[in-house]
């Protein structure tokens, strides 16, 4: 049998990791803010500190709320009736942030990158850095932090809804616990 935590840990880890994770998705969505400022400005001042801004907000932020949130996930998934692999929504929504957390710290380099344009364009004269080499920087990033968006909402939406379906090593799981509640064990 498995051992679970009680009523009053498991809801304070579920508070704990629900937290973390909404904070993930807030940072994600500020960060995609200030990329679109980066973006839609030509190279100023506020381009310059959207791209600054970014570069703090990755690595200082959101990568420690992306393995707190993975790291309590798996807490509360190896804590409760759930299981780790018992459930095929537990299964993809771990698959999923694990995907998220890595493509998250691989993309790191470029993030740094893109913070260090903003960091020239103060010593070199605005013409040097034109909206083509800002803005395919910035798409590009656009483009990692949006499909980053979408994946932690649709884990999210597992999560919330926690469709139904064992999985394999569920169904024995299920049926040795079901036989050892019959013996009396």
């Amino acid at each position: 049998m498995s051992t679970t935590m009680g009523p009053p840990l498991r809801k304070l880890v579920l508070t704990i990791h629900l937290v973390i994770s909404i904070g993930w998705i807030g940072a994600v969505i500020a960060y995609l803010a200030l990329d679109v400022a980066a973006v839609a400005t030509p190279p100023t001042d506020e381009s310059r500190a959207a791209l600054l801004a970014m570069g703090f907000l990755a690595p200082a932020v959101i990568v420690p709320l992306a393995i707190a949130s993975l790291a309590t996930g798996l807490v509360m998934s190896l804590g409760t009736p759930w299981g780790l692999f018992r459930h095929y929504w537990v299964v993809i929504s771990l698959v999923l942030t694990v995907f998220a957390v890595a493509v998250l710290i691989g993309h790191l380099g470029d993030v740094t990158a893109l913070a260090r344009s903003g960091q020239d364009m103060t010593s070199a004269p605005h013409t040097a850095h034109t909206g083509d080499q800002q803005g395919s920087g910035a798409r590009g990033d656009f483009l990692h932090a949006g499909g980053g968006l979408v994946v932690l909402l649709a884990v999210t939406a597992l999560n919330v809804y926690k469709p139904r379906g064992l999985t394999p090593y569920g169904w024995r799981r299920q049926y040795a616990d079901r036989t050892q509640r019959t013996r009396g064990g």
